[in-house]
């Protein structure tokens, strides 16, 4: 960390620096580094690290050398992965060149362009004002704003930035600007992805900003209110797949969940007594009801306060017992914990001791007093924050998973003062954004020495770049119980998704009505409430929550409502072998589950502005229904369809009916209440598993393999133990199915690996899927039944 003297002797420099004429910051000279070049400039510093054969940094000053920076977000050091890389230069250019990539600079203005091997420009820098850095005053900090400009072509689009769960505008974010500072409501991830083929990282920490329209839409400028430099890295896929792998590879790879997480959640602000939470419990299990985690939200600790870490005995005479009794009844349980702590808590008054307290407060809004952020940038403020949390409740009670709530850290508008706090790392200017990241971080690491049995799982409110190395699922945050709020969900959760953040969840429908709970028995409500669930059988994560009762065996829900949800809950976990198959893809390979369409359709123009339209995994094409047809005055003359666009070259089926389309269209998709539009891409494969009351009922057996003819297909199925880290160790098996269209054979290969309690001996039965047979929910009724014992088997389909 710089001394203060330090840091004033940087800004008298930059201020002098920044006083001489832009164009003379050219290259005078440069040297070839063991990573890439060092280059001398009339004004600065320039130097560029060969971080993959795809991926480039850049990083640029003002100052004389490039200042040294350890990044919370970059994970792996580029020099320890440097690729063969070669240095070429002309009269007015430098080059760089790796197996995929040739970055050149313009030596008159040191601008970049970028070129894949066909010699085709993928990106290119403003000539003049590429990368730029002024002194500034924020807040009465002196600092020095840093921004990077960018070309773009008219036929670009731009996804990414996170989540911003109030957005209400397109997904895409060429030509339109963006706030990058995290705050309550609203996200900032600074990752951006092209269509044109490649990815953006900016390695800044402070409030920032992404303008998507500068010179008449012509080029995107990304400027940070704070830094010593300006540092972004250049990722290159083409695909958007190789651009988040590499991404991840570079950022920390997302830890497996357990399966349960997969399954549903359910909870409601807030549940208030022990009695309570089991009687929710029983309520599912009676009524046959598949869920897989009830949640104790806020307030358990009231009349004590926040930050107390107790459960407050009158209410919880025993959470232990309380904890067992959902485990008897295979549920899981999850707690919220805020990071933040009420004066004259035992908690607080140890923190402030240790010197890990920060001047940034909260006003509750429940007791009216301010309350106060412990440092989460200090490693020994997580260190003891993390011993009295897991001490007080979660070891002690054995909870399952952590809801990390109000991690911004939340104080209202009143941003100047967290840009003066000051965290043990640095000024609050310069970490305006990394809160959540550090905090997480903390509860992650210590999560994995001290309950190595089971799995990670953060439910946590802000998310930043690198987030998900710390098992860290984003939700959307307190949106409202509308039909707005709902439909801004969707391209929300994608362009999260797109940012690198694999889980991605919202409160199924919605938080609050103007801060209270709405009727639920209200018809306009149970319309939305059952178009949210839907959309969430096909999220990431799958959860219940906010204000109001709306389990799915309320008394608010009529009967035809009940079933609808009900068929819904089943369907998701009958898709559990597909998506957690997918999941282990996601550790693996960096995979991305809610998927843009422009991940698989990328060259689809049409594709570009579509915002409620996704892929969830290779299969399925998700198209919720976002707007009232039921609970609208003459509701009988509207028409229960939504307009679907079917992407590419390819066919598509119907997955409600095995109706076949083809794509490059859109069509009229039915859609009755009981009905969100689902398509299946030609030549999948989706595994589904039986009817369950839990993730771990019960083994996959039989399972049930649906082919979706038209086009070659493959599917790779996982198994593990389903909740501890033993995959790490390769303890975990594979199965290949590979689907020959032309042959009509099903190739079914040998299984690979193995892990305890693996089935040895188990079933498929095929499904070739047609109009009537391998539809919706229901199991299949003509299959072929296939024996297998681990050995390779070919089987015939021709019909």
């Amino acid at each position: 960390m710089k001394t203060a003297s330090q840091r004033i002797l940087i800004l008298l420099s930059l201020f002098i620096l920044t006083t001489l004429d832009a164009a003379t910051a050219a290259i005078r000279s440069y040297e070839k580094t063991a990573n890439g070049i060092n280059c001398k400039l009339d004004n600065g510093s320039l130097r560029l690290t060969v971080s993959r054969d795809n991926m480039v940094r850049v990083q640029y000053s003002i100052l004389p050398l490039i200042p040294g920076k350890q990044s919370l977000v970059v994970v792996q050091p580029a020099e320890s992965q440097a690729p063969a890389f070669t240095i070429s230069e002309n009269a007015a250019t430098l080059s760089l060149t790796t197996s995929r990539l040739r970055v050149e600079v313009n030596k008159a203005t040191q601008s970049i362009r970028y070129f894949n091997t066909d010699g085709k420009m993928i990106l290119s820098e403003d000539e003049t004002q590429g990368k730029t850095m002024a002194p500034a005053t924020i807040a009465g900090i002196d600092t020095y704003t840093c921004q990077t400009l960018f070309n773009s072509p008219a036929d670009e689009a731009l996804f990414g930035l996170g989540c911003h769960p109030e957005d209400s505008l397109s997904i895409n974010y060429k030509g339109r600007n963006q706030d990058m500072v995290i705050k309550y409501m609203t996200g900032a991830i600074p990752v951006l992805l092209s269509t044109n083929g490649y990815g953006l990282l900016w390695d800044n920490y402070s409030a920032s900003r992404f303008f998507g329209a500068e010179k008449g839409n012509t080029q995107f400028r990304y400027e940070s209110e704070s830094g010593d430099q300006v540092d972004y890295y250049f990722l290159y896929g083409p695909d958007f797949d190789n651009i988040i792998s590499t991404y991840r590879s570079t950022t920390g790879q997302a830890p497996m969940f357990p399966k349960w997480a997969f399954g549903l959640f359910q909870s409601q602000d807030r549940y208030k007594s022990q009695k309570e939470v089991l009687e929710v419990k029983d309520q599912y299990r009676n009524n046959h009801i598949p869920v897989d985690c009830i949640v104790q939200d806020w307030f358990y600790w009231e009349p004590d306060v926040i930050g107390s870490h107790r459960m407050w005995p009158e209410r919880y005479p025993n959470p232990k017992a309380m904890v067992d009794e959902l485990h008897k009844a295979n549920i899981h349980g999850m707690i919220s914990i805020w990071p933040v702590f009420s004066k004259g808590t035992e908690t607080y008054n140890q923190m402030t001791h240790a010197g890990g307290m920060t001047s940034i407060q909260w006003f509750n809004v429940m007791t009216r007093i301010m309350d106060n952020y412990y440092d989460a940038h200090s490693p020994q403020a997580r260190d003891l924050y993390w011993k009295q949390a897991n001490d007080s409740l979660i070891s002690r009670f054995g909870w399952d998973a952590w809801w990390v709530d109000q991690c911004e850290p939340d104080n209202g508008d009143s941003l100047n003062l967290r840009r003066k706090s000051h965290f043990a790392i640095g000024r609050g200017i310069d970490y305006m954004n990394t809160y959540s990241l550090m905090h997480s971080q903390g509860l992650y690491e210590h999560w994995r020495k001290e309950i190595a049995d089971k799995r990670a799982f953060l439910l946590i409110r802000q998310a930043f770049a690198g987030q998900q190395r710390n098992a860290a699922t984003l939700w959307s945050s307190d949106i409202t119980c509308t039909w707005n709020a709902y439909r801004n969900q969707i391209p929300q959760g994608i362009n999260a998704c797109t940012s690198g953040i694999p889980y991605w969840t919202s409160d199924i429908g919605g938080y609050h009505f103007h801060w209270n709970a709405p009727d639920w028995s209200a018809p306009v409500n149970r319309e939305l409430f059952t178009r949210w669930f839907q959309f969430g059988t096909f999220s990431p994560i799958f959860r219940i929550h906010g204000k109001g009762e709306r389990a799915l065996f309320s008394a608010n829900w009529d009967a035809p409502t009940k079933a609808i949800l009900l068929t819904y809950d089943q369907l998701r976990y009958r898709l559990l072998p597909y998506i957690y198959s997918l999941s282990s893809k996601v550790t693996r390979t960096g995979y991305t589950l809610m998927r843009s369409l422009a991940f698989d359709f990328r060259e689809d123009a049409n594709v570009r502005n579509i915002p409620d339209q996704y892929m969830f995994g290779p299969a399925l094409l998700v198209n919720p229904v976002t707007t009232r047809q039921y609970s609208l005055p003459e509701s009988a003359k509207i028409r229960k369809s939504r307009k679907v666009y079917l992407p590419g070259q390819t066919d598509w089926y119907d997955f409600w009916t095995g109706k076949k389309w083809k794509g490059g269209q859109t069509i009229d998709a039915p859609a009755p209440i009981e009905t969100i539009p689902v398509y299946v891409r030609a030549g999948s494969i989706v595994p589904m598993g039986p009817f369950l009351q839990y993730a771990t009922e019960k083994p996959a057996d039989p399972l049930e393999i649906r082919i979706y003819p038209g086009q070659d297909g493959s599917f790779e199925l996982y198994e593990d133990e389903n909740d501890n880290y033993h995959y790490e160790q390769n303890q975990f098996a594979i199965i290949n199915f590979h689907w020959n269209d032309a042959a009509k054979t099903l190739e079914i290969s040998d299984r690979k690996g193995h892990y305890a309690g693996m089935l040895q001996s188990r079933t498929f039965h095929i499904v070739l899927v047609s109009p009537g047979n391998g539809i919706g929910v229901a199991i299949a009724g003509k299959v072929k039944q296939i024996p297998y014992e681990g050995s390779a088997i070919k089987i015939s389909m021709d019909r």
